[in-house]
């Protein structure tokens, strides 16, 4: 079966726009759904039969949200991308076209297999949470940037919202103390700017975090950022835009397959760029092949 699947909330608000074109292009044989609500999302993934192809009018946010119910259903995955990121979409080969010129490829294409990633967190009263991620996990100054974006101008989408939100934090700097051990070494202890979690080259709508990053691997990517100054994460940041910190001596790379962040205190803490809260441990693992996702070429 074939479905395709609209966030309403996409793009600010801007997805209904596109629904009259949408279903003029539609074949006769796919199934439109517009739910009100990610609860109502996730019914309807969760009533379609196994295996389908879902086809999602979204971004990263709607993406991270309607995961479970894909990963549960076995879901084959089509993107039109529609995000304010769409960091998903560009590692999937899927940018720089108008988003309904991906409906036929996303409704017709051959799968392939893409990694996720998996969260196992405890929050500060010690609850234990499982979240799944198809683009990145953020702990420390990036995910407090999260935090600050859900609240950010309307006018301002994907990499100006972040940098907005970028700044706002910037003015607030805080360090987080975190213990890290990467495939059972241990590698850093001490105070840290962010340790991010990276299945995608990009996050944040389109920075270049950890460019040699694919997601057909089986492999994660960590990016570590030491302490810094306010000052120094300033000068940090054009360079990060370009890809161009992976240089730095308090930056840090590296593919993985498990990652064990403690932290002394809360750690915010994000998924796909969605705000998930505090936490006071943080296990991530990859799952390899875990998804069947269309890609352009």
């Amino acid at each position: 079966m074939r479905a395709v699947l609209v966030n309403p909330a996409a793009r600010a608000g801007r997805a209904p726009a596109l629904l009259p074109e949408l279903r003029r292009a539609l074949p006769a044989d796919v199934t439109l759904h517009v739910p009100d609500s990610a609860d109502a999302a996730l019914a309807v993934l969760h009533a379609l039969p196994p295996g389908s192809r879902v086809v999602a009018v979204g971004g990263d946010g709607t993406l991270h949200r309607w995961l479970p119910a894909l990963i549960a259903r076995d879901h084959e995955l089509g993107l039109v991308p529609l995000g304010s990121g769409n960091d998903v979409a560009r590692a999937l080969g899927l940018g720089g076209e108008a988003p309904l010129t991906w409906l036929s490829h996303a409704l017709n294409a051959p799968p392939s297999f893409m990694d996720l990633g998996l969260a196992l967190w405890h929050d500060g009263q010690g609850r234990p949470h499982e979240t799944p991620f198809i683009s990145s996990l953020s702990a420390g100054f990036d995910a407090a940037v999260a935090r600050r974006a859900i609240d950010g101008p309307a006018r301002l989408r994907g990499l100006p919202r972040y940098l907005w939100a970028t700044l706002r934090e910037l003015a607030a700097l805080r360090t987080w103390a975190l213990d890290i051990t990467v495939d059972g070494e241990h590698l850093h202890s001490g105070p840290a700017l962010f340790a991010a979690s990276l299945n995608t080259p990009s996050f944040g709508g389109g920075m270049p975090a950890t460019p040699g990053a694919r997601t057909h691997d089986g492999l994660l990517n960590l990016l570590l950022a030491g302490p810094f100054t306010r000052g120094g994460a300033l000068r940090m940041l054009p360079r990060l835009l370009r890809g161009r910190h992976l240089g730095h001596p308090r930056i840090h790379t590296q593919a993985f397959e498990a990652l064990l962040i403690l932290a002394r205190g809360d750690l915010p803490l994000a998924a796909d760029g969605e705000w998930l809260g505090f936490a006071r441990s943080v296990q991530v693992v990859v799952r390899p092949s875990a998804l069947r996702v269309v890609r352009k070429g």
